[in-house]
């Protein structure tokens, strides 16, 4: 018999953690299901590691993780780890594997907190060994504390700088800081600098850790407007093109980084209306001011709605929880109201920098969309971005005939790592606005699903 919950959370970083706390707090019956081994995310990673939580290096961020995840684990609710969850259903049922084992639940309310991911950087030579995203440096340092000696980092945003001092405070050497941020941005971002005053610490942070690198003597290169990996089949150099002219970085590590974008797969699988913010050049989950879609029952906060900071996020997972508590009747408006306001002042003062940050971080164009006809765009199904313009003359009109065309999005990852740029591809190529070009249909699974637990799962629903 399928289980039934009051609600079902899908993920357990700051957006999953808080929506769950807050739920079992009221006598919910809550399911949390998390990819990870352990709760905290992305960016709380690996936090319950001892050394971790002695680790200065980290930052102080990372340790503001320690109470919510202590928090997490006193709460009393069931939490399942290493669960891939391949289907959220329009009748809120879930479906999920873990150690080979494919199962259903069920929940009257489900929130979905499944966090940002790592934008593409599809730059020519991306594919190659000893090439990964600033993101994996992250998680090879938390959970293995490994590193990478003299690597180049290239890119923008705030997680750049920050892994880039962590090395530095590790005194793990680096090659040199390609800062990808295009010159125009700080121009553009300045008339939002006063709504971000408010977060002026975390402004002066950034700036710190940049003179750190200074300091260091790591070469730092801004200005710089195009770059591409060169080797045979392993990093050998990073090429940089820095005004008019190119240069390169001989090295065998190489981590790109150009900010992060909402993790939307489960929630549009699950038909949830999604839109296109041009401010984070990205697709963004459309919900109330209680997180719920436009899919009944289903919430959506945090990263997975639009880009916000894991403080956001905390505030996000419990309104939504208060929202969904409301809704099923165990708390009337005036409790949830009371309950809530605590995390909206803390809401509104976390968002008050995003917009400032969304300005001057915003990558370039060309970094988005490539222009050089080799660059793979689906690395799943290795589809260039040439084959994909070849495509697109032919009379190819959207993503999805695109994915019968040329099986542009088809790979184990479902799209992930190329709707956004198919999107772009596809909106440069037909002078249409991203958000009437649209994203790939999906349907479950959402993950790779092996047949025999499917047919497995069909046998014992029959018993």
């Amino acid at each position: 018999m399928t289980k039934h919950y009051d609600i079902i959370v899908i993920g357990a970083g700051p957006a999953g953690m808080s929506a769950s706390r807050t739920a079992a707090a009221q006598g919910a019956r809550v399911l949390v299901l998390d990819e990870q081994s352990s709760p905290g995310g992305q960016i709380y990673r690996a936090i319950e590691k001892p050394h971790n939580q002695r680790r200065r290096e980290l930052g102080s961020s990372y340790q503001d993780g320690v109470p919510l995840v202590h928090g997490f684990r006193q709460s009393e609710l069931d939490y399942v780890n290493a669960a891939s969850v391949w289907q959220l259903s329009a009748d809120l049922e879930v479906g999920y594997s873990r150690d080979g084992i494919a199962q259903l639940v069920r929940a009257d309310r489900i929130i979905v907190a499944t966090g940002a991911q790592e934008r593409p950087v599809p730059i020519p030579g991306w594919t190659k060994r000893g090439v990964m995203t600033v993101g994996a440096a992250q998680i090879l340092l938390k959970e293995s504390s490994v590193v990478a000696s003299d690597a180049v980092f290239a890119g923008s945003g705030p997680l750049l700088y920050l892994a880039v001092h962590q090395y530095l405070e590790l005194g793990v050497p680096v090659k040199a800081v390609l800062d990808l941020t295009p010159a125009k941005n700080y121009l553009g971002a300045l008339p939002a600098l006063f709504g971000a005053r408010a977060d002026f610490a975390k402004i002066l942070e950034g700036w710190q850790w940049k003179r750190a690198i200074g300091a260091a003597g790591i070469p730092l290169l801004t200005g710089v407007d195009a770059v591409r990996i060169s080797g045979e089949k392993s990093v050998e150099s990073v090429d940089y093109r820095r005004r008019g002219e190119w240069q390169a970085i001989t090295c065998d590590t190489a981590f790109l980084h150009l900010g992060v974008v909402p993790n939307i797969n489960i929630s549009m699988a699950a038909g949830c209306d999604c839109h296109w913010s041009h401010n984070q050049a990205c697709w963004t989950v459309t919900v109330d001011d209680w997180f719920n879609s436009s899919v009944a029952g289903v919430s959506v906060a945090g990263d997975g709605v639009s880009i916000g900071g894991a403080a956001a996020a905390e505030a996000q997972g419990g309104i939504a929880a208060l929202g969904a508590l409301h809704a099923l009747g165990r708390i009337d408006a005036s409790e949830r109201d009371r309950l809530a306001a605590a995390y909206r002042i803390r809401l509104r003062k976390e968002m008050g920098i995003r917009h400032f940050l969304d300005l001057l971080f915003r990558p370039a164009d060309r970094l988005r969309v490539p222009r050089e006809a080799d660059t793979v765009v689906c690395r799943c199904e290795e589809v260039t971005a040439g084959q994909i313009r070849e495509t697109l003359d032919l009379g190819c009109c959207g993503p999805n005939q695109l994915k019968s065309f040329s099986r542009t999005g088809m790979g184990p990852c479902q799209g992930r790592f190329c709707g956004h740029t198919v999107s772009e591809l596809i909106g440069e190529a037909s002078g249409l606005p991203i958000s009437e070009v649209g994203y790939f249909r999906l349907r479950s699974p959402i993950k790779p699903l092996p047949l025999k637990e499917l047919a497995d799962l069909a046998h014992s629903s029959k018993e």
